[in-house]
């Protein structure tokens, strides 16, 4: 479907991509790997023609559909969300309006034998069939489950596109490319906005998605349990392996160990005649045996070692200051805004050394528990920390608070105190940090930066109560392996908020799920409670579809049954004009009898002509019932 061809791109005074060349098919689920900078968004933008390429070329098959979901997008539209997704296939939209034409044609016309007539009847056919065969009739549907999927209620459905944030409008966006199913789907960090509910439905979703699917993702698990490919770029090249990413990586290490081996054995041979030609190339005996030496080298292929991003963090928190057992009591904590409740009565402990994930769909109150844990907003009841107890708060927006205008060193300078001023360095070193980089202004810095910078200040201090709210936003998979790791490692109490599953599990020995207003506490992996979860909405689901059942039809009776029954609906709406005619004719023909003079002609046949209107139009009704009769036969034996 989609052909790249031996393209180069010059970007931004670098060589992004060489000679790259790689095929994109209808089964084809393709995870886009590499390092931060590599070019993996700008490659999404080059399949959609927003980059052209410097050398090469991008071969589309004709009439292929491709939907592109970049990282951020932002509209004003004031359309309700349900009908910004309904209306978004563009294709489905047009046969929609041009069906909305021709019947209206059909209504006012009485030319019911001209060729012009039966040539709109049968573009009515082929319109009809095609606008079921896209699923026209299952849109609407469809464009509520998807909502739903994507975390938006049942009252979400019909407010204004532009009361909703950005992370919300996003997956609306998402959602109008899925409605869609086109042929290839480009999404480039589709979980950004997501909460773990979500990204669980739309992992599930495009594991059955029935065309081809080539995604940016920073979550392992996610890429895993989708992709059946993986395309990584490095060092301006592509590699293709026909796996998911972990065994992906798994053959990419292998593959460099054989690489290495190969090289170091080449270098020796390459060392071992060059000391021959060395000692024999002055020898005039020897010298045609130097100069062959000379040759094999020179046709030697050097065989290259793949560059690996081998820049990762490698820190280790503090070790914390001991606390009492209990860390915090929380007794009947409530949480109201003007128009919401959160949450109501609140009432568990938080036990020393307890590694606490926090989870439940965006919008439930996860960040407003932990701002009421560490005071930064008001609430009723009680919150009270624990004897000796030190809270170390990574916010979500932790990254966005920092001071552009200062320098990364000035950043830990200012609030490091003590004897860890003179480990500065060191400790902006382990976060990637080195030589001159330190004196770079924060605000020229990408997102994974700052959050790493941002992460840096919690090892200022041996904190012993870690309350972290998203900490892994725009690091990339091997940085959060390095977190986890460390997070593993500490020897305090957690608390924890992260959509990504995979850096969750392992992680955490019990969840705090937030659903209606209350905290239920697991003692169960994240895997395991968004597997019943999911249970629980399928069987939701399966009740309400549970009596309907539909039999399985041909497209070809389909095609059949959908040719009749256009042709029933013309033949009732010709009917209920005559109808209208008729009742028309009637009424004038009464107000005649009421206003005639029967004095003066008594033998008029305004009264026969009245009685023959009336037979007719009861004739005409018994039509339209007959035709209605028939109507409904024909939709129940297509719908099944």
């Amino acid at each position: 479907m989609i052909s790249v061809n031996k393209l180069s791109l010059f970007l931004g005074g670098r060589e992004l991509y060489k000679d790259v060349s790689f095929r994109i098919t209808k089964v084809d689920k393709i995870g886009l790997s590499g390092k931060n900078g590599a070019g993996k968004s700008t490659m999404l933008k080059l399949l959609t023609g927003f980059h052209q390429p410097t050398e090469g070329s991008v071969s589309i098959t004709k009439d292929l559909r491709l939907c592109y979901l970049p990282q951020e997008l932002f509209t004003d539209s004031t359309k309700p969300i349900i009908e910004e997704v309904k209306t978004a296939n563009a294709y489905i939209q047009k046969i929609t309006d041009r069906l909305d034409q021709i019947n209206i044609e059909l209504e006012t016309r009485t030319d019911y034998e001209s060729d012009s007539f039966l040539g709109l009847l049968d573009e009515l056919t082929e319109l009809n069939d095609a606008f079921n065969m896209q699923g026209g009739n299952d849109v609407a549907e469809q464009s509520e489950s998807i909502l739903k999927g994507l975390g938006f209620s049942e009252a979400d459905l019909t407010k204004p596109m532009n009361e909703f944030s950005g992370g919300w409008q996003m997956r609306v966006e998402l959602a109008k490319l899925l409605v869609q199913t086109p042929d290839v789907l480009l999404l480039d960090e589709p979980t950004n906005h997501l909460d773990i509910e979500s990204i669980d439905w739309l992992e599930n979703y495009l594991r059955k998605y029935p065309g081809a699917v080539l995604l940016i993702s920073h979550d392992k698990q996610f890429l895993d349990n989708i992709t059946n490919r993986t395309l990584e770029i490095n060092s301006a090249k592509v590699y293709d392996y026909n796996c998911n990413y972990s065994t992906y990586l798994t053959r990419r290490e292998e593959e460099r160990t054989l690489q290495l081996a190969a090289m170091k054995n080449q270098q020796r041979e390459i060392e071992h005649k060059e000391k021959l030609i060395a000692k024999y190339k002055a020898k005039a005996s020897k010298a045609a045996f130097a100069q062959s030496l000379m040759k094999q080298i020179d046709k030697m292929d050097i065989i290259e070692v793949d560059e690996t991003d081998a820049s990762s963090l490698r820190f280790r928190f503090p070790e914390p200051s001991a606390s009492g057992k209990l860390v915090a009591e929380i007794e009947g904590a409530s949480k109201s805004f003007p128009d919401k409740t959160i949450f109501k009565g609140l009432t568990f402990n938080i036990a020393k050394g307890e590694k606490i994930a926090l989870i439940g769909k965006n919008g439930v109150g996860k960040s407003t528990f932990i701002k009421m844990m560490v005071e930064q907003t008001d609430y009723e009841g009680k919150i009270k920390l624990g004897h000796n107890v030190k809270v170390g708060y990574f916010a979500q927006d932790e990254a966005a608070k920092l001071d552009g205008d200062k320098t990364i060193f000035e950043t830990i300078d200012d609030v490091a105190t003590g004897e860890v001023r003179k480990r500065i360095r060191e400790i902006l070193g382990s976060f990637l940090f080195q030589g001159d980089e330190i004196d770079k202004k924060v605000k020229v810095l990408s997102g994974g930066e700052k959050t790493r910078l941002a992460l840096c200040k919690l090892l200022l201090e041996p904190y012993n109560f870690l309350i972290l709210d998203e900490p892994t936003n725009h690091l990339d998979i091997i940085s959060k392996e390095v977190l986890k790791n460390a997070l593993q490692e500490y020897t305090g109490t957690l608390l924890l908020v992260s959509h990504d599953r995979d850096f969750l599990d392992g992680l955490s020995d019990r969840l705090y799920y937030i659903k209606d207003n209350n905290i239920s506490i697991y003692f169960e992996s994240v895997k395991e409670r968004l597997a019943k979860v999911t249970a629980e909405q399928n069987q939701i689901l399966g009740t309400k579809t549970k009596k309907v059942k539909k039999k399985n039809t041909s497209f070809e009776d389909t095609k059949k049954l959908n040719g009749q029954l256009n042709k029933k609906k013309t033949q009732i709406a010709n009917c209920e004009k005559k109808i209208n005619q008729f009742e028309e004719k009637i009424a004038a023909k009464e107000k005649e009898v009421s206003e005639h003079d029967f004095t003066a002609n008594p033998e008029s046949p305004l009264f026969e002509e009245l009685d023959q209107l009336r037979k007719e139009l009861d004739a005409e009704m018994e039509k339209w019932e007959e035709l209605e009769l028939k109507r409904e036969e024909l939709v129940a034996q297509l719908v099944g």
